[in-house]
């Protein structure tokens, strides 16, 4: 294959890249106004468990290390913002970094210990931390709620913006959204990202190659806790009330639902395998409220088995076939020179200094 087509075929991935991302940021901004309030609801959280899948599918995408405990960290940012507002008089917008830094911290002090565990034994240990998390909202009274709950004052309307309540929580929830993302995507294509698959095929090689393994896992546990954190307070802001009862078990594991079913190691997964999570069960609930977890399941297990690169591998695989990139087969004419020993060797591999055709 030419240099030129490769060149060519890299423009036009690159080309339908930005236009895919321009023509969905478009949809995106005006999905708000052409909805109803309930549906801009919907799609707020659909934002909020987003936020905190791409932070955990960074953890299990690229570092191989599965958590069940992400619902903890979730309900931590949501409630450091819910009383930072209601008992405080910080500005909301303070709120965000002031949740994404307590759940880093927390992700720190937790993933020190942790993270020395692999496989199983790590996701049992975050387990725990998902099942008494409840337990502590509820005795951690004077700053929670209790089992009463929280009232969390919503960001206002700004006054030069002349949008609906719902319609300015989506858009402030898209625009960190979009932040958050950015964030993701620079992270995983970074000397980060190389380091997380280094770690992830192999720790002991990549201690040979010089990676700090248990500074790397340590710092990205961490992270993952902070963009659950993030996703929290959205959620806080999004509902104007937190109560222990929407923070059970079930969330952490409806958070690595949407890892899985959006894709491993990719961050638009995140957002498509919220996207699942919310609308899934309200639609089979549609069909049958008794069965709804019953569909639910089945169309989860149904992604899973015909799916398994998940959402974002379905894209990946359809932009290829939009744009035709297969390496032509080299047709010798009869002016062509026949291979020499130089750029030939004998096993097929090209000599020092040669180039494979």
């Amino acid at each position: 294959m030419s240099l030129v087509t490769v060149v060519a075929g890299s423009r036009a991935h690159r080309a339908l890249r930005w236009g895919t991302i321009a023509a969905g940021t478009a949809v995106a901004l005006a999905v708000p106004f052409n909805s109803s309030p309930s549906l801009n609801g919907d799609l707020t959280l659909v934002l909020c468990y987003a936020v905190a899948a791409a932070g955990l599918g960074m953890l299990v995408g690229y570092a191989g290390q599965v958590s069940l405990g992400h619902g903890a960290f979730f309900a931590v940012g949501a409630y450091t913002a819910a009383a930072l507002l209601a008992k405080t008089d910080l500005h909301w917008l303070l709120a965000l970094p002031a949740a994404a830094a307590v759940t880093f911290a927390l992700g720190l002090a937790f993933g020190i210990p942790a993270l020395r565990l692999r496989g199983i034994y790590l996701a049992l240990v975050t387990l725990a931390l998902a099942v008494a998390a409840g337990p502590v909202l509820k005795r951690a009274e004077p700053v929670t709620g209790g089992v009463s709950g929280l009232s969390v004052p919503q960001p206002p309307v700004p006054g030069w913006l002349a949008v609906d309540a719902d319609q300015w929580l989506y858009l402030l929830s898209l625009a960190v959204t979009g932040v958050m993302l950015l964030i993701a995507v620079n992270l995983t294509r970074g000397s980060l990202g190389r380091s997380l698959l280094a770690i992830r095929d192999g720790e002991r090689a990549a201690r040979t190659a010089g990676i700090d393994v248990a500074r790397v896992k340590t710092l990205l546990f961490a992270t993952a806790g902070a963009y659950a954190g993030v996703g929290g307070a959205l959620f806080a802001f999004a509902l104007g009330f937190v109560a222990p009862e929407s923070f059970t078990l079930l969330l952490s594991f409806t958070l690595l639902s949407a890892v899985v079913v959006g894709g491993l190691g990719t961050v638009a997964g995140a957002v498509l395998g919220a996207l699942f999570v919310v609308f899934v069960p309200q639609y089979a609930g549609e069909v049958d409220q008794a069965l709804t977890g019953i569909i639910y399941g089945g169309a989860l297990i149904a992604v899973v088995y015909l799916l398994p690169g998940g959402a974002a591998g379905l894209l990946r695989r359809l932009r290829r076939r939009l744009i035709d990139v297969v390496e032509p087969t080299p047709q010798r004419g009869d002016n062509d020179a026949v291979p020499t020993s130089d750029t030939a060797p004998v096993g097929g591999q090209p000599a020092a200094g040669g180039v494979r055709p």
